[in-house]
């Protein structure tokens, strides 16, 4: 007898199916067709139903002509709607674009553009912004028309809804186009026999970065991908089939960090939020039993910040996952006192959202809050199904050393790594360098081997020859018990050459009065080395994407603008 041949064991039918995240609606349906899946306001949608709503919608969508590979666009908030494309665009075999509703119509015309777009569907809030951004690409001079059909998602629960009917925005030549959402639902066949992908590498999404619209960087997830990434969250978040989750992330965010495809995985129960504001989210937390929400920080501040009236009690603890910066030991504080329990991730859209977590071990549970807080803060480990993470120098792809200290450039590969980014080679080649997947997150490596973002690349602040870390003071400004919020950026320096430079959003109006840039600068010498404390503090709101990340590009502009400060110069807005 010689060895195995893998030829000897073919895949057949019967033992290998290519693994798509659309299966797990099929078997919720199957198991559970009774269980709500979806509540939004008096809506209730049972896994049977939305199972029929998804197929309605794919094979309405091929009978309009959509085809194998071609993209098909999605603008709303988290409504029902918003949720169902999840499935029903790739189960047609189209890539599903779903795009940032915060973005102007410029830049959404270059995203229709870029992606190919042959199918726009879109809630009626943003009608006119559409519209709008399809016009700027009809007038380009030498462009070919896209040409794509709409569908409205119309919403009685839309505060800005258009006073008189949407169709009247519309030109001319696109009012024939203009279907409702509803409607074309019932074009569709409920019993609908999609296919799993030929190949599980096969495209299931693309969803843009922010980077420059000059060259859009469009991340291409696959199938295998969204699959293990909808599994990694179950195990790491301890969800099960009793999960009821509220949607403060919002679903155009790299398809909801994937969550929407959890949910189905677990059949649990879906709560649509259309606008995320303190009161919502304690109403649906009550009402409804949420025990999983998610958010950037500043979503995290919008809760432990609510007004008292805002507040509505609840019983059950609530997991909250959150990614970007480190959450401030104030905040954690005030999250646990208020029932809430706080899981830091770190992810990219080129890794299907979070993919480190910081794994909790049960014994830290004994050491005071502070200790807690700076485990917390670490970035921590892979995800189940991330096969590498570690810190390298960028130019020799050496591991640094686990000394907490030593910064490097944090990579990734394996299998929650994007395909790869839509018609942008060049993007492609700098960010699979070395066989790794390039972050360009600089951070550091401890000797438990857990990571700690320490900035961006771009974000490092050079003072004077040392490295300033802009999290680290962040997390100080925190500590003040006037701020809100906190974002550094580096503002040229005549004696250091750049400096730290806060833009803070104070707590209450009133506290501008009492609060003084001296104030935060003393009370920053307090917490930070000299060398780190900022020399110019910018009161003022700060400038957000639509999943609250705070735009560090407009702020460094701004702090620029300011000029170079001197050893006494300070600003105040």
């Amino acid at each position: 007898m010689g060895s195995l041949k893998d030829d000897e064991l073919p895949k057949r039918d019967s033992n290998y199916t290519a693994l798509t995240p659309l299966s797990f609606l099929e078997r919720s349906a199957a198991v559970y067709p009774d269980k709500v899946s979806i509540i939004y306001n008096k809506q209730r949608f049972t896994w049977s139903q939305t199972l029929q709503r998804c197929r309605c919608l794919a094979s309405a969508l091929i009978r309009h002509s959509i085809a194998a590979g071609d993209t098909v666009a999605v603008m709303a908030p988290n409504v029902p709607a918003m949720y169902e494309v999840q499935f029903g665009v790739p189960m047609a075999e189209a890539l599903l674009n779903c795009i940032n509703i915060r973005l102007d119509a410029r830049t959404v015309a270059v995203l229709f553009e870029h992606s190919q777009a042959k199918a726009i569907l879109v809630d009626e809030e943003f009608l006119p912004l559409v519209v709008e951004a399809l016009n700027i690409n009809s007038q380009k001079q030498g462009s070919s028309p896209l040409n794509p059909f709409l569908v409205l998602i119309r919403d009685e629960h839309n505060t800005k809804s258009l006073q008189k009917n949407p169709m009247d925005v519309v030109y001319q030549s696109l009012v024939d186009k203009v279907m409702d959402y509803e409607e074309f639902l019932l074009q569709g066949d409920p019993r609908f026999r999609w296919k799993p992908p030929a190949d599980e590498w096969d495209s299931i999404s693309v969803g843009y970065t922010s980077g420059t619209t000059a060259s859009p960087k469009g991340v291409v997830l696959s199938h295998r991908g969204a699959y293990l990434a909808a599994l990694n969250n179950c195990v790491v978040w301890e969800m099960n089939h009793s999960t009821v989750y509220l949607w403060t992330l919002p679903l155009f965010h790299c398809n909801g960090w994937c969550l929407a495809w959890t949910l189905a995985a677990l059949a649990g129960t879906n709560i649509c939020l259309r606008q995320v504001i303190p009161s919502a989210i304690f109403s649906a937390i009550a009402e409804h039993g949420v025990n999983h929400l998610c958010g950037a920080p500043t979503v995290l501040n919008m809760i432990i910040n609510a007004e008292p009236h805002e507040k509505v009690p609840f019983k059950q603890g609530v997991k909250v996952m959150t990614a970007g910066a480190a959450p401030p030991i104030a905040v954690l504080a005030k999250m646990e006192e208020q029932g809430f329990e706080v899981t830091h991730t770190y992810g990219l859209t080129e890794t299907y959202g979070p993919s480190t977590i910081c794994a909790w071990k049960k014994e830290w549970n004994e050491l005071p809050l502070a200790d807690r807080a700076r485990l917390k803060s670490r970035q921590g480990v892979p995800y189940i199904s991330l096969e590498g993470l570690d810190v390298v120098d960028p130019e020799t792809m050496i591991p640094v050393p686990a000394d907490g200290t030593t910064l490097g450039e944090i990579v990734m590969r394996g299998n929650m790594v994007m395909k790869g980014y839509l018609r942008n080679p060049e993007a492609c080649r700098e960010s699979f360098q070395g066989g790794w997947f390039h972050s360009g997150d600089l951070g550091v490596k401890h000797s438990d081997g857990y990571i700690e973002v320490k900035d961006r690349a771009k974000d490092i602040i050079i003072s004077g020859g040392e490295n300033i870390s802009s999290l680290e003071v962040e997390s100080a400004l925190y500590r003040h018990p006037h701020v809100l919020e906190a974002s550094v950026v580096a503002r040229p320096d005549e004696q250091w050459g750049e400096s730290p430079c806060a833009f803070i959003t104070l707590k209450q109006v009133r506290d501008a009065a009492a609060v003084t840039p001296e104030d935060i600068i003393k009370f920053c010498r307090s917490a930070l080395p000299h060398f780190m404390v900022p020399r110019s503090v910018v009161f003022g709101p700060l400038p957000k994407t639509a999943t609250g990340k705070i735009q560090k590009h407009i702020l460094r502009s701004k702090a620029k603008a300011l000029g170079a400060v001197s050893k006494s110069s300070q600003s105040r807005l």
